[in-house]
């Protein structure tokens, strides 16, 4: 007669679900990301270090490999200044007018009805940026072209980038020819960037809101008000590092747009908190360039009008003001791109 197989003894439900549990969390141990669980996550599995320059000598290094390439990048600002021109179109030259005649009717209840030349120009800077002068006017097509040029102004400077601290000598046409394979991509991405920015779309429109039905004299309605705005913000400061280091990730050859969200995600882990500081020292930063460049010139524009006839209608500062837009954004996607290289090139 066959001999008779030994049975194993049989595990009890508890045991069972155990041991599920265990290869489950035998898969998940591994992976960058410790959050995507209801499982507590402690600081010492997602604190990581990150050997980095100081913020002003990110800035001002990003600011000298810029100038040191002056004929690559200010070539293709000039190309990027006129596609712009040609197919978006200046500020109004009405607008800038209507902005300088409103200040002039403001500055009347002042003391002699004047207000000095260099704060006059200061506050027109800063009343055409603040008030949307710079895309006042723009239609939906000039909106998409306006965003279509973005999105190759980027690509095209990672592409540069790329190849000077690979020790090539890239031109200008092979970033407009080599540099716009993944631009869908980067497309797809900047419009996760702007989903990712819905929180604070919301906030803002909810403030003003709040604002204009004086919600927020109330004690209790203000603290419930800004505890909401609060949490807005923090989601959109959680969502928006890895959706604009994918930027950059997109321009890896083969790389599909929600595979370069994931990564940059998982490189990101543990230092939003560092690139949100460091992002926001670069605003300060080029908002000190806008000031110490536009200025100046915004004084000289006034004074050439108030004295020259046939200047009035050169749109000089217009001209001027898509320059600097440009530059602002071949900077910061300058110096997000080498923040970037420093988290991929970082031993942790």
């Amino acid at each position: 007669m066959p001999k008779n197989k030994e049975k194993k003894p049989r595990k009890s439900m508890k045991e069972a679900f155990y041991a599920t549990r265990e290869k489950i969390w035998e898969k998940k141990r591994n992976r960058r990301n410790p959050h995507r669980s209801f499982k507590r996550s402690y600081r010492e599995d997602y604190a990581r270090g990150l050997q980095a320059p100081g913020l002003v000598a990110h800035a001002t290094s990003t600011l000298k490999i810029l100038f040191k390439n002056w004929k690559l990048f200010g070539g293709f600002l000039l190309i990027i200044v006129f596609m712009n021109i040609l197919f978006v179109g200046l500020m109004s030259e009405d607008t800038y007018q209507t902005v300088q005649d409103s200040i002039d009717e403001s500055s009347e209840v002042l003391q002699y009805g004047e207000v000095g030349r260099l704060a006059k120009s200061g506050m027109l800077l800063i009343s055409t940026v603040a008030t949307g002068g710079l895309t006042k006017g723009m239609t939906e097509v000039q909106q998409i072209l306006a965003f279509f040029f973005m999105a190759v102004t980027i690509l095209v400077v990672v592409y540069y980038l790329r190849h000077l601290m690979a020790g090539n000598h890239p031109r200008i046409r092979d970033g407009l020819y080599n540099a716009l394979a993944p631009l869908i991509s980067t497309m797809m991405v900047l419009v996760l960037v702007f989903i990712h920015m819905l929180p604070i779309f919301i906030f803002t429109i909810v403030y003003s809101t709040a604002v204009a039905t004086d919600f927020l004299s109330q004690p209790l309605y203000a603290f419930l008000f800004w505890l909401f705005g609060s949490l807005l913000l923090l989601l959109s400061a959680y969502l928006l590092p890895g959706s604009i280091l994918a930027l950059c990730a997109t321009t890896v050859p083969g790389i599909y747009p929600m595979q370069a969200v994931r990564a940059t995600t998982d490189l990101i882990r543990g230092r939003r908190t560092k690139f949100i500081i460091r992002v926001f020292f670069a605003l300060v930063f080029i908002g000190v360039i806008w000031v110490v460049i536009m200025v100046p010139f915004i004084w000289l524009d006034l004074v050439l009008k108030q004295n020259i006839e046939w200047v009035e209608d050169i749109p000089f500062i217009p001209f001027l003001l898509q320059v600097m837009t440009t530059f602002t954004v071949i900077y910061l996607t300058s110096y997000i791109y080498l923040f970037y290289r420093r988290m991929l090139d970082d031993p942790e």
